[in-house]
């Protein structure tokens, strides 16, 4: 798992507030751990933010280490996800696994299935201000 991520101040309450919406119900395992990984995130300011961190509206490349698999996805909010055009829910376990992270970080995350996401960032590239 990487050691640190890094998420924006003014994106925390956003997705704090994401959290409290659905801690129970359908979303709520997806949920809790999206919690888990904020509680050990480094707070940045968005003007101090690494460009090459994954945040929402962010297109990254990745590999599945298992596989060998390279995806690439735009991390958003639940009510913008789309499958289809590559749209991945923070919520989803492999966007919540994404967030926060940097180029060359790995990260091993539990599927709902029981199998182990093993991942590595290829590339981040931030959506146009």
């Amino acid at each position: 798992m990487a050691d640190r991520i890094y998420i924006s101040k003014s994106d925390l309450h956003q997705l704090r507030s994401l959290i409290d919406a659905h801690w129970t119900g359908r979303d709520g395992e997806a949920a809790q751990r999206l919690s888990g990984e904020l509680d050990r995130a480094i707070l940045v300011d968005v003007h101090q933010m690494p460009s090459d961190v994954v945040r929402i509206e962010s297109r990254v490349t990745f590999k599945e280490t298992q596989t060998g698999a390279v995806r690439e996805v735009v991390l958003v909010y639940p009510s913008k996800a789309d499958a289809s055009a590559g749209r991945v829910s923070v919520l989803a376990p492999i966007g919540a696994a994404l967030l926060g992270l940097r180029v060359g970080d790995r990260i091993e995350w539990p599927l709902p299935d029981g199998r182990t996401a093993r991942i590595r960032i290829f590339a981040v590239a931030q959506a146009a201000a």
